[in-house]
This record gives C-alpha cells, sequence and structure tokens, in this order.
C-alpha cells in the first residue's frame, strides 16, 4: 500500500473508532477521534492530489462531528476556489458553505450535486431543506439519508453508522431543523 493510500485508511479507521465512541455514548471521546481523522483526511487529501474529493466529503464529516467544521469549511472553500464541477466536490462544497451559513454559495453547489447518483440527490435533498428552513422537508430527506444507511450491507469504516445523517443533524441544530430521527444507526445527539 502506497503513502496516499495508507495515509487514507488510518483516516479511515480513526473515523470508525470515534463512530464507535459516539454511538456508545462517549461524545468527549468521540470529538476527540473525529478531529484526529479530520486531520487524517486532511493530509490525505494534501497527498493525493486536486481531484481526490471524497477525502474533503470526509474531512468535512470529521470535523463537524468534532465540532470543529467551521475551520475546516474555511479551508475547504479555499480548496476548491469556491467552485465545482462534479457532484462529488459540489457536495463538499455545499457542506462548507451550510457550515458557515453562506446560503446563496450553498444553493448553487447543492444544485450541481443534483446531477450525481441517488445518494447525492438524496443528500442535497436535505442540505436544500436546511437552507430554505424547510423542517418538514428535511425531516424526510434526513429520514432518507438514514434509511439508506440502515439497508446497506457494508459501511466505510465497518461500523454500522449513519454518518452523513449524523453530520446533517449537526448543521440542522444550529438553524433549528434538528429532526433526530431514531436508528440504531443514530447516537443520541444533544
Amino acid at each position: 500500500m502506497g503513502e496516499k493510500a495508507e495515509r487514507l485508511a488510518e483516516a479511515i479507521r480513526i473515523e470508525g473508532a470515534a463512530q464507535q465512541a459516539l454511538l456508545r455514548g462517549d461524545a468527549a471521546r468521540s470529538r476527540t477521534l473525529f478531529r484526529a481523522a479530520a486531520d487524517g483526511y486532511r493530509a490525505a487529501w494534501e497527498a493525493a492530489g486536486p481531484r481526490s474529493f471524497g477525502r474533503l466529503i470526509g474531512l468535512l464529516k470529521c470535523s463537524i462531528l468534532s465540532g470543529d467544521g467551521g475551520h475546516d469549511a474555511a479551508y475547504v472553500r479555499r480548496a476548491l476556489a469556491d467552485d465545482c464541477d462534479t457532484p462529488a466536490s459540489c457536495y463538499a462544497l455545499a457542506i462548507a458553505a451550510v457550515a458557515q451559513g453562506d446560503d446563496d454559495v450553498a444553493l448553487r453547489a447543492i444544485e450541481r450535486m443534483r446531477d450525481g447518483d441517488e445518494a447525492f440527490a438524496r443528500v442535497a435533498r436535505a442540505l436544500g431543506a436546511l437552507v430554505h428552513g424547510d423542517a418538514e422537508g428535511y425531516a424526510a430527506a434526513v429520514r432518507e439519508v438514514v434509511a439508506e444507511a440502515a439497508a446497506r450491507e457494508q459501511h466505510l469504516t465497518g461500523v454500522a453508522f449513519a454518518d452523513t445523517a449524523v453530520m446533517l443533524e449537526r448543521l440542522a441544530e444550529p438553524r433549528g431543523l434538528a429532526a433526530r430521527p431514531a436508528s440504531a444507526l443514530m447516537p443520541v445527539l444533544g
């Protein structure tokens, strides 16, 4: 395994440990581990090059779950020059813009996310509802995200965890839109 792949594998391993800690209710430990995973995804992005957008998405998810999303959101927006040209790059930009409260940039990125497969469209619906303040639309969309995670046989980290839904809930909290869907794949968020 090359250095680039090793960095990514390590970030994924740490993210899995963070997910397990959060599911056990150890919020403090999970925040520390999510921060370490975010740092790992950032190092993996910097080693891999400019088209490895999944690493930016991992960076943002882990950063938001660590409670430090604003700092990394600014980094991602600079890395993308506030522009996107693929569903994955638009996903990263949309998350970063929503985390920073820049709804205009978020909406442009969300619209372009819809060009991707159903997974991108599902998250685009949730993010769009957040930006528009549509509590009912957001709740329905985040339930779809949880249902998809529950139906999945394999998870990137090896942990049955609705990572995208948990990130969305963290983004929804300051907007007063958290839906708190009940699922074994979702920790109880406070």
